[in-house]
């Protein structure tokens, strides 16, 4: 079972006091915080293995909260972005859900209100990185089929018969059928079904 203290809560913030405070609080209940005085500094210290969540102040000299989300998406990142805004800030909130923020939250806010908050971005974050883990393990499935093999699955994946199959590969329906057994196999599926729904999953159909 993965804890919060495993992973890392990363505030941006360019307020000292208030990236301080913040820290404190979420180190108070048992949680991993680095604090980051700008958005630069956090993407210069960013890893690719990085686990955990994001806060960041959506106001900020420099790159800004809205900018920072945008950065992240372009790399990839799967950490869940908390941005927290002002009260004149609405329109800027929903910019920041708008391009990829899992919540906002406006100031001033509740303490118990922001660690609820992040301890569902760092399950969120699992989830997405599970998943991730998943589809990478069916690619590497798929990757260890023949040429064959993977001609065959493609016209699985179409919806082709093993007649069609046989018809459309120049070969024997009874050949279909050892190829379409060996694609299972190394599919690790145990139905039709299964194999369809995580050769889409992975993206490779």
């Amino acid at each position: 079972m993965t804890q919060a203290s495993d992973r890392t809560v990363f505030v941006v913030d360019d307020d000292e006091a208030a990236l301080d405070s913040l820290v404190m609080l979420l180190r108070s209940d048992g949680l991993n915080p680095r604090g980051f005085s700008s958005a630069d500094k956090f993407l210069d210290a960013l890893t690719p293995e990085a686990r955990g969540c994001i806060i960041s102040d959506v106001r900020m000299p420099g790159m800004d909260g809205v900018q920072l989300i945008r950065a992240l998406k372009s790399m990839h990142c799967l950490l869940p972005v908390i941005v927290i805004t002002g009260h004149a800030d609405v329109t800027v909130a929903v910019q920041a859900m708008k391009s990829g923020a899992a919540e906002f939250i406006q100031k001033p806010f509740e303490s118990e209100l922001i660690l609820r908050l992040v301890r569902a971005c760092l399950e969120e974050n699992d989830d997405a990185v599970d998943a991730g883990a998943k589809r990478d393990r069916v690619r590497l499935r798929i990757e260890s089929l023949t040429t064959r093999e993977r001609q065959v699955l493609d016209l699985i994946m179409e919806g082709a018969s093993n007649k069609a199959i046989a018809s459309h590969l120049s070969i024997s329906p009874r050949t279909v059928e050892i190829y379409r057994a060996n694609v299972m196999s190394k599919m690790r599926a145990d139905s039709l079904s299964v194999l369809i729904r995580m050769t889409l999953s992975s993206g490779a159909a």
